[in-house]
């Protein structure tokens, strides 16, 4: 429910509520007095009342308020036969004190009307001998300039049974009116004011940093809607915070990593160039190779700092892949072909089983796919522990990608380790030592494939080797171009 919605409800519910209340309050009231009490609180009895006090209303209103041709006993004529259809009553008192009033009344009760008229009382009213009369004045001047106050009175029975039930029927208005309007806003306080009061302390402790006070949505329609803005916020900067956080992580982590990489060469350079300054090489032949020493390493730290500058770059999604459709075993021999005479060297043999259907394409950057090949297959010869080494290429499809597993023979890694060798600067410990490299071969294989849409994972063979397996999206038939693969 919206908040315009629920006011509107509120409001009628307030307004309406009270007068059904009051109406069956009434009818109880009627129900119970005419059936168990026997009093006449009835419609007719309400109308009676009525009848006379606007007959008494036009009587008082009928007499001039001066005329000094009538007399004194004209007026009364006067008046009793307008009082008599009723059976009024009429009192006169001019400014001298003389009084005319009906032989059943006393001074006394001529005197306490007289108070009665000089209140405040809306409805005034005398019990008299066991009647009650309804009192209305007017002040007239007669003949001879005698000026006069005149009070009529209406006798009407049980009067005073009909001013409580008025006066019980305006409380119950009343305390209905005031009982609904505090059932309504405590509900309105529920629904509205509640949520909005959470919401407050919700911000609050964002702004003094808490990022995990989860914002419930509650409330209204336009209130939740607020609720669930704030946590889509909340959430947004505290991602934001943790990745700013991880980077941080990540970046100090580079700077030991890199440190601790680059201390080993630079170390190994310096030993050697002390070696010749201090004369050790003292020989052409020692010069010689210490000089080429220091080449290789030289050309290790240029290794890992081209490493380094292309992971920063594909992590920051600063460097652009030129996608094109490219038959994948095509693609894959063509690769290995390249390789072939350095890896038949290391007495490594590599074998193809291609178990797809047809040739299948898939879209590829062919520069950085090519970095990933040579990356899986550069770490399957650096790990070989085999007199004959073997990789095996497998090809396999499911109904949207193509599988290429690069497997190995080599020393393999443990299964607690598996899911760690994508990691940056990552070494299994057996190799930490003397390992070649960056380190961030297949941290960087990983980047390239996730780049592609693709994924990349590893499966561990115990000492049987390791298989490093690559999933790319199928180009399937009137997909072949960049902007088609990108859009789907």
């Amino acid at each position: 429910m919206n908040i315009k919605k629920r006011l509107l409800i509120s409001n009628t519910v307030t307004i309406i509520t009270p007068f059904i209340i009051t109406f069956i309050v009434t009818f109880f009231i009627f129900f119970i007095s005419s059936t168990f009490f026997n009093r006449d609180i009835s419609y007719n009895n309400i109308k009676k009342f009525a009848k006379i006090n606007s007959e008494l209303f036009s009587i008082k209103n009928s007499i001039p308020k001066q005329n000094d041709e009538i007399t004194k006993d004209d007026f009364e004529k006067y008046l009793s036969s307008s009082l008599s259809k009723f059976n009024g009553k009429y009192i006169i008192i001019d400014e001298h004190s003389d009084m005319v009033f009906p032989e059943e009344f006393t001074k006394i009760d001529v005197e306490k009307i007289k108070e009665i008229l000089k209140g405040n009382s809306f409805e005034k009213s005398i019990n008299i001998n066991n009647l009650t009369y309804i009192i209305e004045d007017v002040d007239v001047v007669l003949k001879n300039g005698v000026k006069s106050k005149v009070i009529l009175l209406a006798p009407f029975e049980k009067s005073n049974r009909f001013n409580k039930f008025l006066i019980v029927i305006v409380l119950v208005f009343i305390i209905s009116f005031i009982g609904v309007n505090i059932i309504m806003s405590y509900e309105i306080s529920m629904k509205i004011i509640k949520p909005i009061n959470s919401l407050k302390r919700a911000a609050s402790e964002i702004s003094s940093g808490n990022l995990n006070c989860e914002i419930i949505e509650e409330g209204d329609k336009e209130i939740k809607e607020l609720c669930h803005d704030f946590e889509i916020m909340r959430i947004q900067l505290k991602d934001s915070i943790d990745t700013k956080m991880k980077y941080d992580d990540n970046r100090k982590m580079i700077i030991s990593s890199i440190s601790h990489d680059l201390k080993t060469p630079i170390t190994s350079i310096k030993g050697y160039v002390e070696g010749i300054l201090d004369g050790v090489a003292n020989t052409k032949e020692k010069i010689e190779n210490y000089l080429k020493t220091i080449y290789f390493k030289a050309e290790h730290i240029d290794l890992m700092i081209d490493d380094l500058l292309l992971y920063s770059k594909l992590d920051l999604n600063q460097l652009p892949f030129n996608f094109e459709k490219t038959n994948i075993v095509e693609y894959f021999n063509f690769c290995i072909e390249e390789m072939l005479p350095e890896i038949l060297k290391l007495n490594i043999k590599i074998r193809f089983e291609n178990n797809l259907k047809s040739s299948q394409f898939v879209m590829i950057d062919r520069e950085r796919m090519r970095r990933v090949i040579v990356n899986i297959i550069d770490n399957s010869c650096k790990y070989m522990d085999k007199k004959q080494g073997e990789i095996i290429i497998k090809f396999r499809e499911t109904s949207t990608s193509v599988i290429v597993e690069i497997r190995d023979n080599g020393k393999g890694i443990k299964e607690t380790e598996i899911n760690k060798i994508f990691d940056r600067f990552y070494r299994a410990d057996f190799a930490r030592s003397g390992a070649k490299g960056s380190g961030l071969g297949l941290a960087i294989a990983k980047q390239i494939v996730e780049g592609h849409d693709g994924k990349i994972w590893a499966v561990s063979h115990g000492n049987e080797g390791i298989s490093i397996i690559i999933s790319l999206i199928k180009l399937t038939e009137g997909r072949g171009n960049y902007e088609e693969y990108i859009n789907n």
